[in-house]
């Protein structure tokens, strides 16, 4: 048997990063960026409110001073009214600042408070004197024309999409999401709505792998169900046009193990039991066309470990991601557990601030399905561990 560690490098070493394309900033939350975003204008555009108020000569603006209201600019506005000596402007959030102006005093340093009128008043009172520059949103304050918005690497979201926009770009180079099939193999699967007859049980894996695939910003090609028949797997497998492959079930010796029988054919898929518990049957490679194939085990507690563990950091790896795994902590045991001799084992926990305890009783075995409602997180015992007992200090995975 091979480490976990083993597998993984070997998965990563075969991972290449998607190409790159262009697209609309309503279409790039999830992405990449590929290269610099540059801001084409300097942010804020122009010397701006920062609130409603009036825009003054702050040696104008003493307190008691008033001042008569001479001009109304809203937000849009394209006015620069002239500002004399004890004169006034009423100006809105985002409006220009007079060229005449140094200060803007809010509504509610002065006498009549935040009252707005559809007309601007004849004449304000000032209540507290402004500073020289107060409340005013200077040109360039947040970056000069030029200064990168948001650099290359960045996984985009609402903020990040944002600052695009405002650097004046509405479409933007990424690196394409994986395409993904997933398939689960066996004929003993049926549609969770049937009605299962002696040997048959619903069918969830592929719900579970283009859920997880999906969460981790695949594109779903194929999300499928195949029985145990080497030629309608091989003619799946043949119409499939994806970056990966996702298949889970018969990556055993069995005699029926319908993935390893196909795969073993392409002699560029190697299969073989690594050291873990959940997940031990385990095959990864990849054919002529490029394509990665991840043979995971068919019961679900396995499937959803292996594409923890291997299959989700390396399609975060293929759309471009430098952070790849989820975060890490360690927290106390709540109770004692035995592990597997020789292999690490990776169990559905709970965890509060301070401990971790088992998701349900049983130990880590695959079977244990109803674990996988409730885990928030899985622990991870390093290989040579026997056993977990109380007040140990435990790695815990953290999914969400």
């Amino acid at each position: 048997m091979i480490t976990v560690d083993e597998h993984r490098a070997r998965i990563l070493a075969a991972v290449a990063v998607t190409p790159v394309e262009t697209v609309a900033l309503a279409d790039a939350a999830g992405r990449v960026l590929a290269d610099d975003v540059v801001s084409r204008w300097p942010v804020p555009l122009f010397d701006n409110s920062g609130m409603d108020g009036y825009a003054v000569r702050a040696a104008d603006a003493a307190e008691g001073a008033v001042l008569r209201v001479i001009a109304d600019v809203p937000a849009g506005s394209s006015l620069d009214p002239t500002i004399g000596v004890g004169e006034a402007a009423r100006i809105m959030t985002g409006a220009p600042v007079p060229s005449d102006a140094d200060a803007v005093i809010p509504l509610e340093h002065t006498d009549l408070g935040t009252t707005i009128t559809t007309e601007p008043p004849s004449r304000i009172t000032v209540t507290t004197a402004p500073a020289h520059g107060a409340h005013i949103r200077r040109t360039g304050g947040d970056s000069p024309a030029g200064a990168v918005a948001v650099a290359a690497g960045t996984v985009l979201g609402p903020w990040q999409l944002s600052s695009i926009a405002s650097a004046g770009y509405t479409e933007i180079p990424v690196h394409r999401a994986p395409r993904v099939a997933v398939i689960s193999t066996g004929s003993e699967l049926i549609d969770p709505a049937g009605t299962p007859r002696r040997g048959e049980i619903p069918e969830s894996n592929s719900v579970l792998l283009a859920a997880a695939a999906a969460a981790a910003g695949a594109d779903l090609v194929t999300v499928t169900t195949v029985a145990d028949d080497e030629a309608a797997l091989s003619s799946l497998l043949d119409g499939i046009d994806a970056d990966a492959v996702i298949l889970s079930g018969g990556a055993s010796v069995g005699a029926f193990d319908v993935v390893k029988a196909v795969l073993d054919r392409t002699g560029s898929i190697e299969f073989g039991p690594v050291r873990m518990q959940p997940g031990k049957p385990q095959g990864f490679g990849a054919d002529e066309a490029g394509r990665l194939f991840f043979c995971l085990p068919g019961n679900p507690v396995s499937v959803a470990v292996s594409f923890e563990t291997f299959v989700r950091p390396a399609l975060l790896a293929m759309a471009g991601r430098t952070v790849i795994d989820r975060p890490r902590v360690h927290r106390t045991a709540a109770t004692s557990w035995r592990c597997p001799p020789g292999r690490a084992q990776f169990l559905p926990v709970l965890l509060d601030e301070t401990t971790v305890r088992p998701a349900t009783a049983g130990g880590s075995g695959s079977h244990l399905v109803t674990s996988l409602a409730v885990a928030q997180a899985l622990a991870v015992i390093p290989a040579d561990t026997e056993q977990v007992v109380e007040g140990d200090i435990v790695e815990v995975m953290v999914l969400s």
